[in-house]
């Protein structure tokens, strides 16, 4: 999965940082949501919970691999 923030959208309010897991997200010095990929593990949990709907959670070819290394069909 692929998280997109719209920053428009994005009011600062830091919820998805409380409910990440990971702490993979945190606010940036415009106090607006930015997300680290390295530590995202793809839970959803900031899209679940964002007030404003400024967290977009999609699938990618990684979050549809199958457990055998080759792509889901």
């Amino acid at each position: 999965m692929a998280v997109y923030i719209n920053r428009q959208w994005c009011k600062g309010c830091g919820i998805c940082v409380a409910f990440c897991p990971k702490k993979a997200l945190s606010l940036d010095d415009a106090g607006k949501a930015c997300h680290d990929p390295e530590l995202c593990v793809e839970c959803g949990m900031c899209e679940q919970y964002c007030p404003d709907l400024a967290v977009t959670v999609e699938k990618t070819a990684r979050a549809s691999k199958a457990g055998n290394g080759k792509e889901a069909a």
